[in-house]
């Protein structure tokens, strides 16, 4: 027994030094008799406790249709595809096995800039996670890399919260936020779906759409997001007009069910003193005013009084 447990390490460690840098079926030597079978399990064991990087070919390796971001600065990815040409991809991607091909869980915007370079093979690291877990990493590896834009950050919150039943505050520990961070984040999504993809798309800011969040109807945002776009408005003045708009209207005091008894007898008194007069009532009270345009139609109005005694 004790010769099989040499036989065996010996050519375990041989197997592997032979291996290194050939590919993982190297990693099992074809010289050893008898104990292949317990060394493909041991390898096998190595290979899933301790993933190590290895090269696909690009065609081989698909997104993740679950994947929070939706959009991709082309800029940028250019800009990232030139270095790829001169320097490789120097981090690999994060992938895990499908049915006929491999699943990106972290690394799309360098799969896809490989591909602008024309790139047949990256660097990757193969793993197997749960459906949350990929979420989970997708969302993180972004948010640390700032890529989100503010909505679709918020839909990978909401997701992680109906479709795995997570609460807040356990989201908020996952990505390192606090929980307010979270709520304030989902608010978002109470904006018309015209606003969000403005927001998506960059034409206006987080700030503005939180601006927005003040204004309930639907058409009503979208038609100030346009105003702010069209005349470049700053946060701030956004939160002006907000306060502008939101402000309450006037009410006027409604005028009594007999208000026209009174105008009935402004009418004839103006008839009578040949100017403007105003009866303002208040329940049994009020007072009478009457307006004069010059010093002498005064002098006019008081002898007119004065006539009546």
């Amino acid at each position: 027994m004790a010769t099989n447990r040499n036989t065996l390490g010996k050519g375990l460690g041989k197997g592997l030094g032979k291996g290194l840098g050939k590919g993982l079926g190297s990693l099992i030597p074809e010289d050893i008799s008898g104990d292949n079978i317990v060394i493909k399990e041991v390898v096998k064991e190595i290979i899933v406790k301790e993933p190590s990087e290895m090269k696909l070919k690009i065609s081989a390796i698909e997104p993740n249709r679950e994947q929070p971001r939706r959009f991709f600065d082309e800029d940028a990815l250019i800009e990232l595809s030139e270095s790829i040409k001169q320097y490789g991809v120097l981090q690999p991607l994060l992938v895990q096995k499908k049915n006929d091909y491999f699943e990106i869980i972290a690394g799309e915007r360098r799969w896809r800039a490989a591909k602008l370079a024309g790139i047949k093979e990256v660097p990757v690291i193969i793993k197997d996670y749960t459906s949350q877990q990929v979420m989970e990493i997708a969302l993180i590896e972004n948010i640390q890399r700032e890529d989100l834009n503010p909505i679709e950050e918020a839909l990978a919150y909401q997701r992680l919260i109906k479709d795995y039943r997570l609460k807040q505050d356990e989201v908020a520990e996952k990505v390192s936020k606090s929980r307010a961070a979270i709520a304030n984040s989902m608010r978002l999504l109470k904006l018309d779906e015209r606003v969000q993809q403005m927001v998506m798309e960059d034409m206006i800011s987080n700030g503005h759409a939180r601006a927005l969040l003040i204004i309930e109807d639907g058409d009503k945002q979208y038609l100030i997001a346009q105003k702010i776009f069209d005349e470049k408005l700053s946060v701030r003045e956004t939160e002006k007009l907000m306060k502008e708009i939101n402000k309450p209207e006037k009410v006027k005091p409604a005028k009594p069910m007999n208000d026209f008894v009174y105008r009935d007898l402004e009418e004839k008194i103006n008839k009578i003193m040949g100017t403007k007069v105003s009866i303002k009532n208040k329940k049994e009270k009020g007072k009478i005013e009457i307006e004069y345009y010059s010093r002498e139609e005064l002098e006019r109005i008081i002898e007119m009084i004065e006539s009546i005694q």
